[in-house]
């Protein structure tokens, strides 16, 4: 119901709009609460994108100069060590063992493995170019996966695999989190991902996301 004045009383009681004032408190809290899920999404899905970042970045300097983590000091990629060879030459199972151990110490190898760990750790922390590191980073897990081949019980020697599951490991893993992160856009928050979006050549080129 609506009450209209008429211009000449500057006076009296003004009723408000029922219909109205019965809506928009009924709105208000599940409009406040998309928005607060939408909003705790997001910065979720940008914790994971640096969080997943790190992990491809940090195994580049770790590999490079040789940190003392999973490569020692000294035996860096900028100190004449190689990248792939212990990881390629130790391959023991799968389809592509004989492959592998040919890849392994490759320059070209060495060379395509460590572009592909700074380029999508890079991607992924400041959150540009998702689509491309997704489309990168998951080919580089598949790699990985059939490296370790988890299907087999047994290596090529007959001694345990120690695998303990035949198909998801955190290879597989980490390849689904890239396709979300760039299905999602999550390079919109804590990234600079729309800024990224508004470049012109990004923008006729839409798989640059």
């Amino acid at each position: 119901m609506s009450v209209h004045e008429h211009p000449h009383r500057g006076s009296g009681l003004h009723v408000p709009s029922f219909r109205r004032n019965r809506t928009a408190p009924a709105a208000a809290p599940g409009v406040s609460a998309a928005t607060g899920t939408r909003t705790a999404q997001a910065y979720a899905l940008a914790s994971l994108r640096l969080l997943t970042g790190f992990v491809f970045l940090w195994a580049f300097l770790d590999k490079t100069f040789g940190l003392g983590y999973a490569t020692p000091s000294g035996k860096g990629w900028l100190d004449g060590g190689s990248p792939t060879k212990g990881f390629l030459g130790s391959v023991a199972v799968g389809p592509m063992e004989s492959t592998f151990h040919a890849w392994a110490g490759d320059p070209w190898a060495d060379w395509l493995f460590m572009l592909g760990l700074l380029g999508i750790g890079v991607a992924l922390v400041a959150g540009v170019a998702l689509r491309i590191a997704a489309v990168a980073g998951t080919a580089m897990m598949a790699l990985m996966w059939v490296a370790e081949w988890p299907p087999a019980r047994h290596l090529a020697d007959g001694s345990a695999s120690m695998s303990t599951n035949p198909f998801v490991d955190y290879h597989l893993i980490y390849a689904v989190a890239l396709v979300v992160l760039a299905a999602a856009a999550a390079g919109d928050t804590l990234g600079a991902g729309r800024l990224w979006a508004r470049l012109p050549f990004v923008r006729d080129h839409s798989w640059l996301r």
